[in-house]
């Protein structure tokens, strides 16, 4: 008796930014993909067409649409994008560098160290307020999936960690000090199984996957 593929997420982390590498606080700012960004998601996109993803949903900041987009052209897909898969709004703490948030929000440092859950930069969102909007994105679109199929999410590190959080029923602090954040052009694989979501694999990368998922014909 034959056994239907599973479907899947691909949750996908955006390429490097001058910001990522400046060690910048980014949130919402829309900052460009690099050189070097533009080029890991060239990489990223013939990897995971391995996958045989149908579509690409992608954040509207640019950084996560380019590099959606990409794996859509590469890939021969559908694109389109998602407000609700925006990177954490992180207040005041925007365009400050890590050294400048530490000197000018100690407490809040400590606190995020300690992986609590707070809204960033005064007026920000928490990491609890983003799961909840990538939620609905995610629900919305497993609701245009046919059963067996795979989608692209083309999103960022902490809306990412927090949107598989989520779907799989991890509490957000335990996903922080479990599975830590994605690389740049790095992703997660989610697979339906019977009783719900699972992590296939976490912080996968063009140079660590596989040629040829052993899961996709």
């Amino acid at each position: 008796m034959a056994v239907d593929a599973p479907s899947r997420l691909i949750v996908l982390r955006h390429g490097e930014t001058s910001h990522n590498a400046a060690g910048v606080w980014q949130g919402q700012l829309d900052s460009p993909l690099s050189e070097r960004g533009l080029a890991q998601a060239e990489a990223a996109a013939e990897a995971l067409a391995a996958f045989a993803p149908v579509r690409v949903v992608a954040s509207d900041l640019s950084r996560a649409a380019v590099t959606g987009e990409t794996v859509a052209r590469v890939d021969g897909i559908p694109f389109s994008t998602d407000e609700r898969f925006r990177e954490i709004h992180a207040g005041a703490w925007q365009g400050l560098t890590g050294d400048e948030v530490r000197a000018g929000y100690p407490e809040d440092m400590d606190r995020l160290l300690r992986g609590e859950d707070f809204r960033r930069g005064g007026h920000g969102e928490s990491v609890a307020d983003v799961a909840v909007r990538c939620r609905a994105g995610v629900d919305a679109l497993l609701d245009e999936l046919a059963p067996g199929e795979c989608a692209v999410i083309a999103t960022h590190g902490v809306a990412g960690r927090a949107l598989a959080a989520d779907l799989v029923g991890i509490d957000q602090r335990t996903s922080w000090i479990a599975l830590g954040g994605l690389g740049n052009c790095h992703w997660a694989e989610l697979v339906e199984g019977r009783v719900g979501w699972r992590i296939q694999t976490w912080n996968q990368s063009a140079q660590t996957a596989p040629a040829r998922h052993p899961g996709v014909a």
